[in-house]
């Protein structure tokens, strides 16, 4: 079943850090450290890309057919990796901020038909797209430590095709998918334990089309210069949503690392 687990390699949100306060002025990143508001000036602006190991493990109903188990780790997954990409950006001035947390993947896998008579090759291609857009607002400060409040809407859209090659069904193929939107909100915090290396973390969950959608993170950051952080990590993320035959109720873990760029 593992050619059904679309939203299996997503990656994780990189952090920022300033080794002072003046660069603190200009670093920050979705869920991170955030400027000085009595010293930060007009609009800031980071982005990241980002990588999540994740491993899956649920349950993934499609084509009409009854749920199954969906369990693979990330060296499972790997193997069928077509494409994929994660990415964030923020914005952000004074105590407000607005974010976006993007994940396409594409993973793609085939084999022979043991009889070779209907089909001589069976094909199966799954896409899933996760989108965040939120805002933010401080609640506390402390120089460059502070805990946010989050909120915003995450869309999904999960698809699955099925071809045939050779044989009778020679050319015929199938596609099952579902789009949903859910509304989630919690919390975001920095504390910085010296001048280099902070510790971050976030936690939000919600639901809306689906009836549930959450999303953990705890990392440790390092500046490596002005321009550029580094970050390490553990996320879990999960989502239940079942609709007209279409069921993805799926958990997904597994360690984070990323780059974050201060501009």
């Amino acid at each position: 079943m593992k050619l059904f687990s679309v939203c299996s390699i997503v990656f994780a949100s990189a952090l920022t850090l300033s080794p002072s306060a003046k660069a603190a002025d200009k670093q920050f990143l979705p869920f991170q450290p955030e400027a000085d508001s009595e010293t930060a000036s007009g609009w800031q602006f980071n982005a990241s890309p980002y990588f999540w190991a994740a491993g899956i493990d649920g349950t993934v109903g499609q084509f009409g057919l009854p749920p199954a188990s969906v369990t693979s780790d990330f060296g499972d997954i790997l193997k069928d990796l077509d494409f994929a990409f994660m990415g964030v950006a923020e914005g952000r001035y004074d105590r407000f901020s607005v974010f976006s947390d993007v994940i396409y993947t594409k993973l793609s896998a085939g084999d022979h038909s043991p009889a070779g008579v209907l089909t001589n090759k069976i094909g199966v291609t799954s896409q899933t797209f996760s989108g965040l857009v939120g805002g933010g607002y401080s609640l506390l400060t402390n120089g460059r430590s502070h805990l946010d409040v989050i909120a915003g809407g995450r869309l999904w859209n999960a698809s699955t095709k099925v071809s045939f090659s050779g044989g009778v069904l020679d050319g015929v193929s199938r596609e099952d998918s579902a789009t949903w939107v859910d509304v989630v909100a919690g919390f975001r915090g920095t504390y910085f334990i010296t001048d280099q290396f902070y510790l971050t973390g976030w936690g939000n969950v919600g639901a809306g089309q689906a009836d549930l959608d959450w999303d953990v993170a705890g990392a440790i950051g390092y500046q490596i210069k002005d321009s550029i952080s580094a970050v390490a990590g553990y996320r879990a993320m999960g989502v239940d949503y079942s609709s007209d035959g279409f069921d993805y109720d799926v958990v997904q873990k597994g360690p984070i690392l990323g780059l974050v760029f201060h501009f």
